[in-house]
């Protein structure tokens, strides 16, 4: 990435490093309330796409799986009642503290917690028998480069699996999704949060991501094959998976 070029924010455009530092402000502002929002505007449902997205990966006991943007532990704390051995990382050390929080109290050991930048990856080559990746990509400053680093870190036969809002194609339903993102959840934000203005980023971010075709063509760009996409709901929600083969 050029040092002129510019990402998105929400609905802006920022120089790279101007967006990694904001995307760090708005998960240290939301970390303590982050799982009671995610109620809050699914209605619960992102537990039901979760167990199904843990159900596609199919973790199996003593499998090395890296959760990168696992940030308060929901995916790590699935795969790890099956038995895979699982790094959680997170580029914001506040996520991770709360996630380290929970895991205690909920008694979860065995965890390795690791701060980590999805496009710069201190680990090996060829580590990790599956990477995931959960609500967390699109809000990674380059996303090509994580990608890759992704396919570095896995072993041949290694899968990667990304669970992602997306954009609905039901119709009529997009546009009461459009209505309810933009002028509801930034009001729950400040309700639940205290903080409209994360959560009208948040939503702002999902309208940036890529289509669901354009996502899986930068999955196989990275070098993954067998690139699979399965909408949720409609397209609100996507997991796309593929092979290092």
């Amino acid at each position: 990435m050029s040092e002129t070029e510019t990402v998105s924010f929400g609905y802006e455009e920022v120089a790279p490093e101007e967006k990694t530092r904001r995307v760090g402000d708005v998960f240290s502002n939301v970390a303590s309330k982050y799982d009671i929002m995610n109620d809050a505007m699914s209605g619960g449902m992102h537990r039901l796409w979760k167990d199904q997205f843990v159900r596609r990966v199919k973790p199996r006991a003593g499998e090395a799986v890296l959760d990168m943007a696992g940030g308060t532990g929901d995916i790590a704390f699935r795969m790890a009642a099956r038995g895979a051995a699982v790094t959680v990382a997170d580029i914001n050390q506040d996520m991770l503290d709360v996630g380290v929080e929970r895991a205690m109290e909920r008694g979860i050991s065995g965890l390795v917690w690791s701060r980590q930048d999805a496009s710069a990856l201190s680990y090996p080559d060829r580590c990790f028998d599956a990477y995931t990746i959960a609500f967390g990509i699109r809000n990674v400053t380059d996303i090509p480069a994580a990608l890759r680093e992704a396919h570095r870190v896995l072993r041949h036969g290694g899968r990667f699996f990304c669970l992602e809002f997306s954009t609905p194609t039901w119709p009529g339903f997009k546009q009461a999704y459009d209505v309810y993102s933009h002028r509801i959840v930034p009001k729950l934000g400040k309700a639940i949060a205290d903080d409209e203005e994360s959560y009208r980023y948040l939503v702002e971010s999902i309208r940036r991501f890529p289509k669901m075709p354009e996502f899986a063509d930068m999955i196989r760009e990275a070098g993954f094959a067998q690139v699979k996409v399965e909408p949720v709901l409609g397209g609100v929600v996507a997991i796309h998976s593929g092979w290092k083969i």
